[in-house]
């Protein structure tokens, strides 16, 4: 398979498609709108997930497990609930196959379930009818659960990693005494998304609230992160919604507070999904390739050895060795790739398509002179530098890419935010600049499913930190207090 990648001005879409498929992170499966991630692709979910595993348990959060089925009766509880996901479930009718009379496998008729079971598009229902048995006073408060799972919704139009009928993800259930630690435990966890978009993803995010016709089905407030990708399109990276009794009151959650009477708890739950992966390649790379920030890249220096005997091949492994030694002291992730089924050069452009930030080649004459040449992923710049200073370059050099990663997205993003005032202006920028919109809008639903309708652009959030200024609707000129942003979406 040739490796050149389509250029992302060309077609984006399709450059994207090909980068995951080439740079060896996720496939296409059998089943219609499902994946297989391969092993480097997972890889770098896994150093995802134990980042936020950890800063979910410094928080005070468990992980528990709670069974992939769901009975249909459970969705019919809530109702906005079972609206919002009624189009995307997974049923299961049977339970069992039989061979027929030409020796195929058919559905048994006589295995016919009681009551149908949902696989789950997200598990609220399940886990509240178990917090029903497991909260009994406040003195079970406040119940803080994670889970790790996997999850289905039946989707019309799949792109690996950013919407796939199956997909991988945390989701978080917490129950508490007040409305006001819920919501306190909402904002909390948006903040903890942020925070690890920027530190770890190197992924600039706005946080904020979604609109009444944006929220999670059966949410109070719906909180955010919203990242702004290459192509100018946002991404929906993450959400926490604040449920109120909503879910309490359709489970009949109760416990007996300080007081002796019989309450019904508050509920928050929060989520981010394998979709991380795809904010993550659009975020950073090019088009020669991924490009990773050092935090969460799997290898985080790959060394490459250039010999044209297997004489030098083991006096440079001999040094190598000690290099990467001293590397792994440090906590840094090294590969010495030394298999000589392949040329240097092909090499250097495999690890540079798989976004591998720092990539040193040491030949013959590096082992006389004491240097080696290294060079960086995100620049592309080479070096050669002494060997005795390796350790502390890389060290260094891996915290500046990290930086420099954020602050190039970050510097992206901010030129790519522009306020309008009129409805002109709105469609003017979609069409030749993209990127978020900063505009007034009335608060209605009607006025936003308009806008939707006409530009396809939708309310990506009300900003956290907005700041409150008069202003007229772009669309209906009635008045408004503050600005949203807007902008096409994935």
């Amino acid at each position: 398979m040739s490796k050149k990648l389509t250029k992302r001005e060309d077609d984006y879409s399709k450059w994207y498609n090909e980068l995951v498929v080439k740079a060896d992170l996720a496939e296409n499966s059998a089943v219609r709108g499902c994946m297989v991630i391969k092993p480097y692709g997972y890889a770098i979910w896994e150093k995802m997930q134990a980042e936020l595993d950890r800063m979910f348990k410094e928080t005070g959060h468990e992980n528990a497990y709670f069974p992939l089925f769901i009975p249909k009766s459970f969705l019919s509880k809530e109702a906005a609930h079972v609206e919002g996901f009624a189009k995307e479930c997974a049923v299961v009718t049977h339970y069992r196959l039989k061979t027929d009379e030409k020796g195929g496998i058919v559905v048994d008729p006589s295995a016919k379930l009681e009551e149908e079971l949902i696989v789950r598009p997200t598990s609220e229902t399940i886990i509240w009818d178990t917090y029903r048995r497991w909260i009994e006073s406040y003195r079970d408060l406040p119940l803080l659960i994670n889970q790790w799972a996997n999850v289905v919704r039946w989707e019309m139009r799949t792109r690996l990693f950013l919407r796939t009928t199956e997909f991988l993800w945390q989701e978080g259930h917490t129950a508490h005494e007040t409305s006001k630690e819920a919501i306190t435990e909402t904002k909390l966890m948006v903040g903890i998304y942020a925070e690890f978009a920027e530190k770890f993803m190197a992924m600039p995010v706005i946080k904020g609230l979604k609109t009444e016709s944006e929220r999670f089905a059966g949410a109070v407030e719906t909180y955010c992160i919203e990242g702004l990708m290459q192509d100018g399109k946002a991404l929906q990276a993450g959400t926490s919604h604040y449920l109120g009794q909503n879910f309490a009151k359709a489970f009949d959650v109760k416990f007996t507070s300080r007081e002796g009477k019989r309450e019904y708890v508050w509920a928050t739950s929060w989520g981010v999904s394998t979709r991380l992966m795809g904010a993550l390649i659009m975020t950073h790379s090019d088009d020669l390739g991924l490009v990773l920030p050092p935090n969460l890249a799997p290898i985080q220096v790959v060394i490459i050895p250039i010999h044209r005997n297997d004489e030098q091949l083991d006096a440079i492994s001999e040094k190598v060795n000690e290099i990467v030694k001293e590397l792994r002291k440090k906590g840094i992730s090294v590969k010495f790739d030394s298999r000589t089924t392949y040329k240097p050069g092909w090499k250097f452009a495999e690890y540079e398509l798989k976004g591998v930030p720092l990539r040193i080649a040491i030949g013959p004459r590096d082992l006389e002179q004491g240097t080696l040449e290294i060079a960086r992923r995100d620049t592309l710049e080479k070096k050669s530098i002494s060997q005795n200073d390796v350790v502390n370059y890389v060290e260094k050099t891996l915290e500046e890419i990290q930086n420099n990663l954020f602050n190039k997205a970050l510097n992206y993003r901010d030129t790519h935010i522009t306020e309008v005032d009129t409805f002109e202006e709105f469609k003017d920028v979609l069409k030749n600049k993209t990127g978020f919109i900063s505009a007034h809008w009335d608060g209605t639903t009607e006025t936003e499913d308009k806008i939707k309708e006409l530009t396809k652009a939708t309310i990506r959030c009300i900003p956290l930190n907005n700041k409150i200024e008069e202003g007229k609707c772009i669309f209906t000129g009635e008045k408004s207090t503050q600005r949203v942003l807007f902008a096409k979406a994935y």
